[in-house]
């Protein structure tokens, strides 16, 4: 007799484990070439997936500058902005009609010359830009730049 609708479903219904054997060789990581990463060297093992989603895998990359030295760095209009509430806290001193600010003390190590300085300084930090320096004489404030040692 000629089946003229198949049935809905082709699923193989019925037959437990689908063709994979025992109902356990069809679970595991071992199914799918391990968990995660596995097996990922020089070999062929999971290589067209490294092709496509990891290129960089193998190789050598890239180049860390050893000696770079990192600043805490803040700028002219920052401090010209944070001035009285400096005073007001007691981290700044007020001396013969200049603020007087210990960057260090406050957790900054180099001024770099953003915007522009209002207002008269003695400003003590471990490191100044050029451009700083100049507009701090510029402005008749003074910079005073501290030993590390100290």
């Amino acid at each position: 007799m000629v089946v003229r609708r198949e049935k809905a479903s082709r699923k193989r219904r019925g037959y437990r484990v689908h063709g994979y054997g025992r109902t356990g060789q069809h679970r595991g990581s071992g199914q799918k070439g391990g968990f995660g990463k596995a097996g990922r060297k020089p070999g062929k093992h999971k290589y067209s997936w490294i092709l496509r989603y990891d290129p960089d895998y193998f190789g050598k990359h890239g180049f860390r500058r050893p000696n770079k030295e990192e600043f805490n760095e803040i700028s002219l209009l920052e401090i010209s902005q944070h001035a009285d509430k400096w005073l007001k806290q007691g981290l700044a001193n007020l001396k013969d009609d200049y603020i007087e600010v210990d960057l260090s003390k406050l957790g900054y190590d180099k001024v770099v010359a953003g915007g522009e300085l209002k207002g008269k300084f003695i400003i003590k930090a471990l490191a100044f830009s050029d451009a700083a320096l100049k507009k701090i004489k510029e402005a008749g404030s003074i910079a005073i730049v501290e030993n590390v040692s100290s």
